[in-house]
């Protein structure tokens, strides 16, 4: 696969992984408990939810009265859509199909390198706090009552997709060995077809 195809792979791979991280964070359903056989209590990090039949939701009240890892995750993963924003940016100036830079072919790729390793570092806050968040609820588990605690949602497990998905592409966007072999080939297929065209008039007197 050609440099232009990898970097097209990493930045679709970056693009759906910051979507799911984007989802992950406004989803409700970080925390979630049964109270009896109908009743559910979902809590994310921005809202809480409750009801039967009927789900009803309000915002968190104050920031202050949040659980530490609550907050924790909040800030984290705000950071995780903050560098990838940034790192979509600098993946769309410096991928090979743009027109942006043209004619400072080491820029790009440099520039496309930055983004890619913007991209493995928001996925890697995105797996680690989100890991750390699993980790809580499950030693919270452990020490309550299991009719009383809580058990980690689907939230976890779409965060944790979406930090995956961002390392990957930013792997793929910030491989600069392929560029470097594809400009090294055209650079050696151009000095060939000079000496190709100065080689035969070395022949005449």
């Amino acid at each position: 696969m050609s440099s232009s195809g990898l970097q097209l792979l990493g930045f679709f791979l970056s693009l759906v992984g910051l979507s799911a991280v984007v989802a992950a964070t406004f989803m409700v359903e970080w925390k979630q408990r049964q109270q009896g056989s109908k009743h559910h209590l979902y809590e994310g990090l921005w809202t809480r939810c409750s009801g039967n039949e009927i789900i009803t939701c309000e915002p968190h009240d104050s920031l202050l009265d949040l659980p530490a890892e609550v907050q924790a995750t909040r800030a984290v993963m705000l950071l995780s859509i903050f560098l990838s924003t940034v790192a979509l940016l600098l993946s769309t100036v410096g991928m090979k199909c743009t027109r942006f830079m043209d004619g400072k072919a080491e820029s790009k790729s440099t520039t496309a390198m930055v983004g890619g390793i913007m991209f493995m570092v928001s996925g890697l806050l995105a797996i680690a706090i989100t890991s750390w968040y699993v980790t809580v609820i499950v030693q919270s588990f452990q020490v309550t009552h299991h009719l009383q605690s809580s058990e980690f949602g689907k939230a976890v497990f779409v965060s944790w997709a979406g930090g995956l998905l961002l390392m990957a592409g930013g792997s793929f966007l910030s491989c600069r060995r392929c560029s470097r072999s594809q400009s090294s080939s055209s650079e050696s297929v151009s000095s060939n077809h000079l000496l190709s065209t100065t080689n035969p008039k070395s022949n005449y007197v």
